[in-house]
């Protein structure tokens, strides 16, 4: 025999429809166990790899950059045609440009080394016997009396050194592998660029793919302007510092502006860099060339913080100063010195997408206004409305008449 159910009452089991989780509910409890999993995995792998991620960041950066100048090789030199070529060109020419700056430090650095290896037993003869300018000092300041009371001392400090320089080591071979690695990743990005831009806009509509292309555009500008603007700053500050050191006397001071020219580059740290090894040489020469350089660095620091950068920056990637500034301070604060390389074309990208944001959604008129729900256009209606207006007019005034 069938059993039946009464109506109204539960179902076998003793639970009923209403407390039953639906197939809804628990479709979303599992979507959303999913999307945890998915963020969770996804922190794990970015902390796992972010050197990695780093590398990627800083070609991309200068791939940006450089498509530009591969884009304009490959019109202008090779007629549009062939762009294995002009990639292969323009990055051969950058080897070959940090070839010859690192030629420009090489040559003088070797010469004084030969000379100071060859003046170096004379030197530590003299440092012992309490002669000349190095043996006077140790004289007066009592280092040698010192150096021999604690040489158990000094030599296991020295033992302990060790460990800090194989580190220092390790960062430098991992700083080399870093530096491949990012160039043979912009080389690659230039070189297929064109291929990936174009397979990704063309997911979408024509308009929706010219408004990318447009978009993506000003942004390339953004980072371009920003690197040019950059070189701008680093041009000025070698001059200025060649200027200076050589009104001062300070010998090899070429190379010195050279170098802190390139320093200026590194964002954060580079121009202090750069300041302390003009200083060095300056105090090295004589103590008022010293003091000089010093002063220099001083003064040209706080108006290249708060006025060179803001004023160029302006100009060449199209921010506000204080925008500038602002986008500086929050970027070091947030990612150290990465931060402090990508915070104004960063900054920039934003500024470009919000205006094309404000544009298309509410800042733009219409290219042909509209009203009503149907769209109609506008101007139509309006003489629509005008042609009603009269011939309801017409009427009540034939009416006026007659009465």
């Amino acid at each position: 025999m069938t059993e039946h159910t009464p109506a109204g009452a539960p179902p076998l089991g003793g639970i009923s429809d209403e407390r039953a989780p639906s197939s809804g509910t628990v479709r979303t409890i599992v979507t959303a166990i999913g999307l945890l999993l998915a963020t969770a995995f996804l922190l794990y792998l970015v902390l796992h790899t972010l050197q990695v991620l780093t590398w990627i960041v800083v070609a991309a950066f200068f791939a940006v950059a450089l498509y530009p100048v591969v884009g304009w090789v490959e019109r202008k030199l090779l007629g549009g045609k062939r762009r294995s070529l002009a990639t292969l060109l323009v990055f051969l020419l950058i080897v070959l440009l940090l070839a010859g700056v690192g030629t420009l430090f090489a040559v003088p650095l070797a010469q004084e080394g030969t000379r100071f290896a060859g003046q170096l037993p004379q030197l530590i003869d003299d440092a012992r016997a309490g002669r000349g300018p190095v043996g006077d000092l140790l004289e007066r300041t009592n280092a040698l009396q010192y150096a021999q009371d604690n040489e158990d001392r000094i030599r296991s400090f020295a033992t302990g050194l060790t460990t800090p320089a194989a580190g220092v080591l390790s960062g430098v071979a991992s700083g080399l592998a870093g530096a491949a690695s990012i160039f043979v990743l912009a080389f690659l990005m230039v070189l297929e660029g064109p291929k990936v831009v174009d397979g990704f806009v063309n997911l979408f509509h024509p308009p929706t793919a010219l408004r990318l292309r447009r978009v993506g555009a000003d942004c390339a500008k953004s980072v371009t302007g920003y690197l040019s603007g950059n070189l701008l700053i680093s041009v000025i500050c070698g001059a200025l510092t060649y200027a200076v050191l050589k009104v001062a006397g300070v010998p090899f001071a070429g190379l010195i502006a050279l170098f802190v020219g390139i320093t200026d580059l590194i964002p954060l740290v580079g121009a202090t860099i750069g300041a302390v090894v003009a200083s060095v040489a300056g105090f090295v020469h004589s103590v008022p060339a010293g003091i000089a350089v010093v002063v220099f660095f001083l003064i040209y620091q706080q108006l290249e913080n708060h006025l060179l950068q803001p004023l160029i920056f302006s100009r060449t990637v199209k921010l506000n100063p204080l925008t500038v500034i602002v986008a500086i301070l929050l970027a070091v604060e947030l990612a150290g010195i990465l931060g402090a390389l990508l915070a104004i074309p960063v900054a920039s990208i934003v500024q470009v997408i919000a205006r094309d944001v404000w544009d298309h959604r509410r800042g733009r008129p219409k290219a042909e206004p509209t009203v009503g729900e149907e769209r109609r256009p506008a101007a139509g209606h309006e003489q629509e409305q005008r042609r009603e207006h009269r011939t309801v007019q017409l009427p009540a005034e034939g009416a006026h008449r007659r009465s």
